[in-house]
């Protein structure tokens, strides 16, 4: 038992110095969102916040997580008479793991990769009637990245990012965003 909290205590100070430089960051996002579903893409606006925290590791690497509550302009309609049918976008929640290393004093690249689920809306109106029902959608998230400091506490980004969700869908973003760390 010793010889277990003897370890754990070396462990310990080894990770204060990793977690003194461990870095906490919130961002505003934007871009393109192209939605792809059974052959047919259809394009809109992206938007979102994301939340962070990433940790040093050796070399210049780094190591973090990242959570993103974002949402969409992208819909899908189709009518004939008075009917129309439409296909919308809802809100996109990710948690992906984040792997990079510094380019210099001042920029990042790193890959990143987790797991999103998102909500469809498919609304349905004849001029009368109408009825409305709403998916959740699981998937995986894969994307990259570059990452600029332009001061010491505010970055901007450049991303993209594939999902690809059950039910036979997928999206592609390309992402713009301005942060902070803390």
């Amino acid at each position: 038992m010793r010889t277990f909290a003897a370890l754990g205590l070396v462990a310990g100070l080894f990770a204060v110095p990793a977690l003194a430089q461990a870095q906490a960051f919130v961002q505003a996002e934007t871009g393109l969102d192209s939605l792809s579903a059974a052959g047919d893409s259809e394009e809109g606006v992206y938007y979102g916040v994301s939340a962070g925290y990433d940790m040093p590791l050796s070399g210049g690497m780094f190591v973090g997580i990242q959570g993103t509550v974002a949402d969409s302009s992208t819909k899908s309609c189709a009518a004939a008479g008075a009917e129309r049918l439409c296909l919308r976008t809802g809100r996109d929640l990710a948690a992906v793991v984040r792997l990079g290393t510094q380019m210099g004093d001042r920029s990042q690249l790193y890959v990143l990769g987790g797991y999103t689920n998102a909500r469809l809306r498919l609304t349905y109106t004849d001029g009368v009637n109408s009825a409305d029902v709403g998916e959740n959608a699981d998937g995986f998230r894969l994307g990259a990245g570059a990452q600029y400091d332009l001061s010491g506490n505010l970055f901007a980004k450049v991303e993209y990012r594939y999902s690809n969700y059950e039910a036979d869908f997928s999206r592609h973003n390309a992402v713009v965003a301005l942060g902070a760390k803390f």
